[in-house]
């Protein structure tokens, strides 16, 4: 089955090619070349992401902006809480 480009995914497509591939690499049954190329597009993938999310956060700022409202409050959770 071919890939899609990566460009072409959305951020659910990607993340979950990325969970496969990390899974693939962790058991280790892979030649070099094979890992080397899936580590490669796992690299890509993960950029991918990180555009997406930046993205995100953009159009929410710009949406709190909007109405009023930018500022943001730091996001508390449990994981926030137990460092304290």
């Amino acid at each position: 089955m071919a890939r899609k480009k990566i460009e072409n995914l959305s951020f659910e497509e990607s993340l979950s090619e990325l969970e496969t591939i990390v899974k693939d690499l962790e058991l280790g049954d892979l030649n070099l070349e094979e890992s080397m190329s899936l580590f490669e597009r796992g690299l890509h993938l993960s950029q991918h992401n990180q555009e997406k999310l930046q993205g995100a956060e953009q159009q929410i700022n710009i949406l709190l902006e909007k109405n009023g409202k930018a500022q943001l409050s730091s996001f508390i959770t449990d994981e926030n809480d137990s460092r304290d």
